[in-house]
């Protein structure tokens, strides 16, 4: 459901008495559960709780589409460079001073349950037993140590993750690199009938972990400023965040972008800027940038009505896809938040919990506040920087001799002649890590492979090779073990071990 699904009408007077019936329903169940916690609680929950009755009224006032689909045009040529263009203006001349302008925020809020482990998912090893963690403080490091500079990382947690991330963050005190955290907000998931908080009689803390939510990572604004932590960054000369998912491992600090911003008159600054790369198939879910009543606005497919999702998908009508790589000022998001305008589109999340209750969870994406800044741009970045590990197929590939890795930062081998990333769809056998583990004796060299399919109860021995087209299925009940040192280039192997040409 999203608010393209929602009718286009004027509310009638029943519908609007119901509409506040609802908010002050809302509004009652919260403060029950605000007064049911502990003190500490609601001194942390109150601001939580004011941000989601805004989120909540807004939620139930919509009554039409979130975007007319007739106003959507393509956006103006000039609204987003190519890398190139960017690139060419060279680095800035004081390298150090400008990087002592920027902070790095990674969003880390998210568990690595779609690949079966508890946690966080920034504490799954990637490569060479090193976490997604390790490898972003490794580039900061790295950077620091370089220019001479003092770049912090910043983590935006979730009360799912910030437990567990900070006992590691231990074992970074005496490294070179700052680091400080805040909390996302914790929401209420709401019974899709009733449209009350399902943690109702469970008290703040809730005796269901399932009753609360993190709102998505649109909540950054907000939480940044409530933390105290975006003036104290302020107040320290920051004036540039460069916000990235941490799962992204091409998301590294680009000097180039940073001196585009940087090299911009004071009245002439971009407040923000969002890499985006060419889509391909694999992409067609990713959210857009079109032009949207004169200003340059995110597209995400929530806010598509059916009948156009599969223009939406298109690949020649919407050629580009937000990375969620994004430079911002500093100062831009403490003025938009004073001010409260900082209206982000909601995302109406379904999900169905354990015990079969249908809920929703309201949420807003970080990309789509670009509508709100200030001279806004979009730079078309190359494809090596967005390198998402969102499921065992993308793991494999970053643990490959595809990559190289250097100071935390994984780069296209030379070694490959063709510059794409292989497509690479492992089965349900291979769906969590420590399956995925096990089936490998040791990763592949697929350094020439184009397109790798494997399905059912398939293992590999030392010092497989995969070249060209590789496809392997194990039929129900049967197991295929390919054996070491094997050389499969442009190949079927089926259930029955027949090795074919492909």
């Amino acid at each position: 459901m999203s608010q393209a699904d929602l009718p286009h009408r004027k509310m009638t007077e029943f519908e609007e008495k119901l509409r506040q019936q609802r908010e002050e329903s809302m509004t009652r169940e919260l403060e029950v559960l605000l007064s049911s916690g502990n003190k500490e609680e609601a001194q942390v929950s109150r601001k939580d709780f004011d941000g989601f009755k805004k989120l909540f009224n807004r939620f139930l006032q919509v009554s039409g589409p979130s975007v007319d689909w007739n106003k959507i045009h393509p956006p103006p040529e000039d609204s987003i460079q190519p890398y190139e263009r960017i690139r060419a203006k060279g680095l800035p001349d004081d390298i150090a001073g400008s990087l002592n302008k920027l902070v790095v925020l990674k969003l880390n809020g998210g568990l690595g349950t779609s690949m079966g482990c508890t946690g966080p998912k920034s504490l799954i090893s990637v490569r060479n037993e090193n976490t997604f963690l390790d490898l972003t403080v490794q580039q900061i490091e790295h950077l620091n140590k370089t220019f001479k500079a003092d770049v912090p990382l910043v983590l935006m947690n979730s009360f799912n993750t910030d437990e567990d991330t900070k006992k590691i963050l231990q074992k970074y005190t005496h490294h070179q690199i700052t680091i400080h955290t805040f909390n996302q907000s914790r929401y209420p998931r709401i019974n899709k009938e009733s449209l009350l908080p399902v943690a109702k009689g469970l008290g703040l803390g809730g005796a269901n972990g399932e009753a609360w939510y993190p709102p998505g990572h649109g909540d950054i604004y907000a939480s940044f400023y409530n933390s105290g932590l975006l003036d104290k960054l302020l107040a320290a000369g920051r004036e540039y965040v460069f916000v990235s998912n941490i799962d992204n491992l091409g998301a590294t600090v680009d000097l180039f972008v940073l001196q585009h911003l940087m090299s911009q008159p004071a009245d002439r600054r971009c407040e923000f800027i969002m890499e985006v790369t060419d889509k391909t198939r694999a992409d067609v879910k990713g959210g857009t940038l079109i032009n949207y009543h004169e200003h340059l606005r995110l597209l995400e497919i929530a806010q598509v009505p059916k009948s156009h999702v599969d223009e939406f998908k298109s690949v020649t009508k919407f050629k580009i896809f937000n990375t969620n790589n994004l430079w911002i000022s500093l100062p831009a998001i403490r003025r938009l938040q004073e001010n409260n305008s900082m209206d982000l589109e909601i995302i109406v999340n379904p999900k169905t919990l354990d015990g079969g209750l249908n809920v929703i969870q309201l949420e807003t994406a970080v990309g789509a506040a670009i509508k709100c800044f200030n001279n806004v741009l979009g730079v078309n970045v190359p494809r090596s920087r967005f390198l998402p590990v969102k499921t065992s197929s993308d793991l494999l590939l970053v643990m490959s001799n595809l990559y190289s890795l250097d100071a935390g930062s994984l780069t296209m081998s030379r070694l490959r002649e063709f510059k794409s990333t292989p497509h690479v769809k492992l089965g349900s056998s291979f769906t969590k890590v420590q399956d995925f583990l096990k089936r490998f004796e040791n990763v592949p060299d697929m350094l020439e492979l184009d397109h790798l399919t494997v399905s059912g109860d398939v293992t590999f021995g030392k010092n497989v090779s995969l070249k060209g087209t590789v496809i392997i299925i194990a039929n129900h009940g049967d197991r295929i073990d390919i054996p070491a040192g094997a050389m499969l280039e442009n190949k079927i192997v089926s259930g029955n071990l027949r090795i074919l040409d492909h």
